[in-house]
């Protein structure tokens, strides 16, 4: 199982919010650059970017930084107010493996099939649940879909790669809802990753037989609950 540690970007800097709440945010860090430099020393093979400011406002106020961050290699995903191709585009042209659509693909599902016929795998989408229901722009608005029966509309429209974020355990690091991981991993044209609750290296591994692709890691990481090297090591079953 891979593992995806977290850079959440508000104001050009590395934070965390507890339950999606902007409220919430503590800032780790005012070096996203440190960051990610860290991570990828510890042994991360991958990186999960999420500007939290486009995410709200449909706009890249972060998109410098993640500039910065793309240009220092490694596989690289990025979320948060993508909701167009040219967006996309001078995403992935920056050297960003992956984009990230949410609320786009929630809202204006024309604008998914043009990016999944241009780009393919390189688009996923970020499923982002409470209560069962899908929230959008940036968590703050709920949507008339279900969470499970949405992830099943985009297996069928050609995704493959989801992130499916449950939001009530986003950032309090009491463990994920294994169920529900073991459920969305049951199909297999999908690499699914699970977001939200990690704590513990044991919640790390307790995710391994639902058959999910990966977990996102975020606050679990940056509290010091254990390192980045820990997670990969875990999710290699070493």
């Amino acid at each position: 199982m891979e593992i995806f540690p977290a850079i959440d970007l508000m104001d050009g800097s590395a934070v965390r919010l507890t339950k999606g709440a902007f409220d919430t945010k503590k800032v780790y860090s005012d070096s996203p650059e440190e960051v990610y430099a860290r991570f990828i020393a510890e042994g991360a093979r991958h990186l999960h970017i999420v500007d939290l400011d486009g995410a709200r406002s449909g706009k890249t106020p972060n998109f410098e930084v993640v500039k910065r961050l793309a240009a220092m290699g490694g596989d690289t995903e990025i979320g948060g107010g993508i909701r167009d191709m040219r967006r996309a585009e001078s995403y992935l042209n920056m050297g960003v493996s992956r984009v990230i659509l949410g609320t786009a693909a929630v809202e204006n599902p024309a604008f998914l099939k043009e990016a999944l016929k241009e780009w393919g795998s390189r688009v996923a989408v970020g499923v982002d649940v409470l209560n069962g229901r899908v929230r959008v722009s940036g968590w703050e608005r709920e949507s008339r879909s279900d969470g499970i029966e949405f992830v099943k509309k985009m297996a069928a429209e050609g995704v493959k790669r989801v992130i499916y974020t449950d939001i009530s355990r986003d950032g309090v690091m009491k463990g994920t809802d294994v169920g529900t991981y073991s459920v969305l991993a049951e199909n297999k044209d999908l690499q699914i990753i699970a977001s939200g609750g990690i704590g513990t290296l044991q919640n790390v591994m307790e995710l391994i037989p639902t058959g999910v692709y990966g977990v996102i890691i975020g606050k679990a990481i940056y509290e010091k609950a254990f390192t980045v090297a820990d997670a990969v090591a875990a999710g290699d079953g070493k």
